[in-house]
């Protein structure tokens, strides 16, 4: 290669390359205008787009705006007014490149109008496809207006890659909302094709951890959704110069990508994969695998301690101590969640009141004569007191625990009198009495002002777990040897990951060793399963391990192996439950930590209150 080889790109090309760091979609473009806005202090951003963003985007502002001078060096390449003092360690803004606006006129037709509050009128200012016009006076008073239309009109390669007008739409939509929650103080308002998307009027930035009804959590109510901010934990905790706030979703709320996990970085929204990776470390053993948690978290650092000139886009950065910042996501979640989550969420009781809707409907499509037919074959209330009736009444309670039988005054007995007082207490017994037991599956319980069914294996499940973690942080896992121990065969990548993991099974109680190839003997299973099919726990465990693999981190292999030995030992479904059983699971769910879902994230019991049966029987 020679030196004539080799040649300086002209500018427009250099322009158009350095777009396509940042600016890959309408949404790209948005991004920047509405970050610059913030960053120019303004109290309102109004947001208008064409077709989603593809034909037309107008973003207006009343921050401080710019004069001639200014805009002239804002179409400029690597010109800015964010880094004063030259420092890319100390980044206090959302922008700072240089590049936004000379990228996006590099590829679009960009009209620029701007005004500062000491000018008599503003101006403005065109850059057409990389070509930069001479600014004129306009009459705007203050602030910044910038509109961009024929975006990759003379990059058509790139143009055609661009998806449909809904797709393209909500990226932009997404981008909106995440702004809007870094940025409270700032009003925002969303119009595409003349439909108004959202209008959100600025608020009060701190998030205040004793107040659900803080503004700063009404906003984020607003973007995400009024039943999470009002069911999800909040998070505020700070250690040394570092602090974490915002809301964590109940382990119950959960979605199937991680698209509801929203994370800021000094206000800056970002999707890095360690912090995400710290998020799911502090949500472990409570969620179903594949699932994600609900989350708005805010990380703020001293600005010194991070980086984030790590990725064109700034979706990513690197923390000078990375550690503590993981520890403090981790430590902070699993803690808060772990109290919070002894509750569960209205998803379930709507989801249940889904599911009776449908079925009336179902039912209420029957023919009239069926239905004549059934109202005629029902006695009436007085009938109910005839020995006939009676009869089948008692019949059909025979198997029922005490307090759900009739009694000869023909009133249920509900708790001896000395107890009734203390278990309709809802904020001493948040679970109430149990009543019934249907199907040897799931326990019914009365409190003062709703019915509560329980999952009776899921919610044991919890409480052995948690159990179960308790003595392994204490280093006091009891074991119990086998009269025999078993030999059981297994599949070379199972009997591989069951020894390779022997010494972290001992901790919990399980003691393998190899017994020749591709067989293990267990001597020792933990006591607090009792009698338990070892050949079946090992088998379980041992497919988990496989499953969860070798780049998990140990303390999540730890909480899948847990959640499976856990498993073992719970009251399984099928098991009949006499009313003291019944009620004494209730007291230790209300006890335990992070009881609401059981080891694999389903909930444990939904909560029908009083109005929610009245609705199902059409009485309000």
């Amino acid at each position: 290669m020679t030196a004539s080889d080799i040649r300086k790109l002209p500018e427009h090309l250099v322009n158009q390359i350095a777009a396509g760091e940042v600016i890959e979609r309408p949404a790209s473009a948005l991004k920047e205008l509405v970050e610059n806005a913030i960053d120019a202090g303004a109290t309102q951003i109004d947001i208008t787009l064409e077709a989603g963003g593809i034909d037309a985007i107008t973003v207006q502002d009343n921050g401080r705006g710019m004069t001639r001078e200014g805009m002239a060096l804002a179409v400029q390449r690597h010109a800015t007014s964010k880094l004063p003092d030259d420092n890319l360690f100390a980044i206090r803004h959302f922008g700072f490149r240089g590049e936004a606006l000379p990228s996006i006129g590099s590829v679009s037709r960009l009209s620029l109008s701007s005004s500062t509050q000491d000018q008599p009128h503003g101006w403005q200012m065109v850059v057409s496809h990389g070509q930069i016009d001479d600014a004129v006076p306009t009459s705007l008073s203050d602030g910044s207006i910038i509109h961009i239309s024929e975006l990759f009109h003379e990059v058509p390669a790139r143009r055609k890659f661009l998806k449909t007008q809904r797709t393209e739409a909500a990226q932009c939509y997404e981008i909106i909302r995440c702004l809007a929650m870094s940025a409270p103080q700032t009003g925002f308002s969303l119009t595409d094709s003349g439909r108004t998307i959202f209008s959100l009027s600025p608020c009060n930035a701190q998030i205040d951890s004793s107040d659900r009804h803080s503004p700063a959590l009404q906003r984020i109510g607003q973007i995400i959704g009024a039943r999470f901010s009002s069911e999800a934990a909040i998070i505020s905790a700070h250690r040394e110069h570092m602090s974490l706030t915002g809301l964590a979703g109940l382990p119950t709320m959960n979605r199937p990508t991680t698209a509801g996990m929203y994370l800021f970085v000094n206000g800056r929204p970002v999707r890095d994969r360690q912090l995400l990776g710290a998020v799911r470390a502090g949500y472990q053993d409570m969620l179903p695998r594949g699932r994600h948690p609900l989350v708005v978290l805010f990380i703020t650092v001293e600005p010194e301690d991070v980086d984030v000139n790590v990725h064109p886009a700034k979706a990513e950065v690197r923390f000078k101590h990375a550690g503590h910042v993981r520890g403090l996501i981790v430590a902070t979640l699993s803690s808060i969640l772990r109290e919070a989550a002894k509750t569960s969420t209205d998803e379930g009781t709507t989801n249940a009141l889904r599911q009776f809707s449908t079925h009336t409907h179902q039912t209420s499509k029957s023919s009239s004569e069926d239905a004549f037919r059934f109202q005629a074959q029902q006695p009436s209330a007085s009938n109910y007191q005839t020995p006939q009736y009676q009869g089948r009444l008692s019949s059909f309670l025979d198997n029922s625990p005490p307090q759900a039988r009739v009694t000869q005054a023909d009133q249920p007995v509900l708790m001896p009198d000395d107890d009734a007082g203390q278990i309709s207490d809802d904020s001493r017994f948040p679970l109430g009495a149990a009543k019934a037991q249907i199907n040897e599956t799931y326990i019914v319980a009365e409190t003062g002002s709703s019915l509560v069914l329980v999952d009776q294996h899921a919610a044991h499940e919890r409480i052995v777990m948690e159990t179960m973690k308790t003595a392994l942080q204490d280093g006091t896992v009891a074991s119990q040897a086998l009269l025999l121990p078993e030999i059981i065969e297994l599949p070379g990548d199972q009997y591989e990951a069951i020894l390779g993991h022997a010494d972290q099974l001992a901790t919990m109680g399980l003691f393998v060793e190899s017994f020749g190839e591709g067989a293990i003997m267990v001597r020792q299973t933990p006591a607090l399963l009792g009698q338990v099919n070892a050949e079946a726990l090992v088998r379980d465990v041992a497919e988990e391990l496989v499953q969860v693999g070798v780049s998990t981190a140990l303390e999540q292999k730890i909480a899948h192996v847990l959640a499976t030995i856990s498993c073992h030992g719970s009251i399984r479904a099928g098991r009949r439950l006499g009313v003291d059983e019944m009620n004494a699971l209730l007291r230790q769910m209300e006890q335990t930590p992070g009881s609401g879902q059981c080891n694999h994230g389903r909930p444990t019991f939904i909560t029908l209150s009083h109005d929610d049966l009245e609705k199902l029987f059409e009485r309000r």
